[in-house]
């Protein structure tokens, strides 16, 4: 593989490259801002971290040169090479949302569950995350910053709703956003941006309040994890706020009509598929198939099943809460 091949020059020295998740194009992308500092934004999984390597060698950015690897949230499409990249480039710190940072440093229960969901499609899908060293890891809260030299910055901003341990990060100098999962799935092929609500944490009251978030942030392009750099961001914006909407309704009226999940996710495929426009002829099958497994309607209808499950239970107990209140009242 020519190690030139995949990487989209965007100006003002950033980098989409193509990590080429399980061996397939246009599934992820890791973005390298080649500053004083350079930093990349996501490493994909294990599996890509040969890929990534390659590719910014083809940059120019050698073993000890890369100062910083920073990624959104510790999923392992996005973060799952962390601890091989942190190996190639000994020099780098790497930055992470404080609830996301223990895990990066002893992956061993992150990598269990993670088998329990995908089984044995986890070592095709994403490889086994090493651990890093956890004196190079630097935990960001609400906010946070990192330095690309000659004063220019990415400032993170957390933004749960996709998962707790979520930062979405706007450069200083260019006005990108790179969005990491709070705003969906971008496909490149077709225009079109589909929620990722997976299980355990999708929370859709804090994905709102994300977009919220990004909408105020005035970004000039969007930068998604998957896939690609986006110039369209009101439209984008409103157009990934809709469609959360959209599938959240979808399934809270399966939910009502047929109650298992099995069924919803059945009632969830035929209702939304209508909103998305075919792939063009050119696009690579595998690759759709893949991005589907990721964020499909089988995954995001089990996120937001899973969040109506604790909504109801929530509900249950503050009625239970006030009943005892009233109780002592009388």
């Amino acid at each position: 593989m020519d190690a030139s091949e995949g990487i989209t020059a965007l100006g003002e020295e950033v980098f989409a490259i193509d990590t080429m998740m399980a061996g397939y194009p246009g599934i992820t992308s890791s973005y390298l801002i080649r500053t004083e500092r350079p930093c990349v934004v996501e490493v994909g999984t294990a599996g890509s971290a040969e890929v990534l390597r390659d590719r910014m060698g083809a940059l120019g950015i050698g073993p000890d040169d890369l100062a910083t690897i920073v990624v959104t949230h510790i999923h392992l499409d996005h973060a799952g090479g962390v601890g091989d990249i942190a190996r190639m480039f000994p020099r780098a710190e790497i930055v992470v949302h404080e609830r996301g940072a223990r895990h990066l440093a002893d992956p061993g229960r992150l990598m269990r569950s993670a088998r329990m969901v995908w089984g044995d499609r986890l070592d095709t899908l994403f490889g086994e995350m090493r651990p890093s060293d956890s004196a190079r890891i630097r935990s960001v809260g609400t906010t946070g910053e990192v330095e690309l030299g000659a004063g220019r910055k990415l400032v993170a901003h957390y933004s749960p709703g996709h998962a707790k341990h979520h930062v979405g990060l706007t450069d200083t100098a260019t006005g990108d956003l790179y969005t990491g999962d709070a705003l969906g799935v971008y496909n490149p092929y077709t225009g079109d941006v589909r929620p990722a609500t997976p299980p355990p944490d999708f929370d859709f009251a804090a994905a709102q309040r994300s977009l919220d978030l990004f909408s105020d942030i005035g970004a000039r392009r969007l930068m998604f994890s998957h896939f690609g750099a986006v110039e369209e961001v009101e439209g984008t914006l409103e157009r990934a706020r809709e469609e959360l909407h959209a599938w959240v309704e979808e399934v809270r009226r399966a939910r009502a009509s047929v109650g298992d999940l099995d069924h919803a996710v059945a009632m969830v495929r035929d209702a939304v598929q209508k909103r998305y426009r075919p792939l063009p002829d050119d696009a690579p099958a595998e690759s759709a198939e893949v991005m589907d497994i990721l964020s499909g309607v089988e995954g995001n209808t089990s996120g937001i099943w899973h969040w109506l499950d604790r909504l109801e239970e929530e509900q249950k107990e503050q009625k239970e809460r006030q009943g005892g209140a009233d109780g002592q009242l009388r």
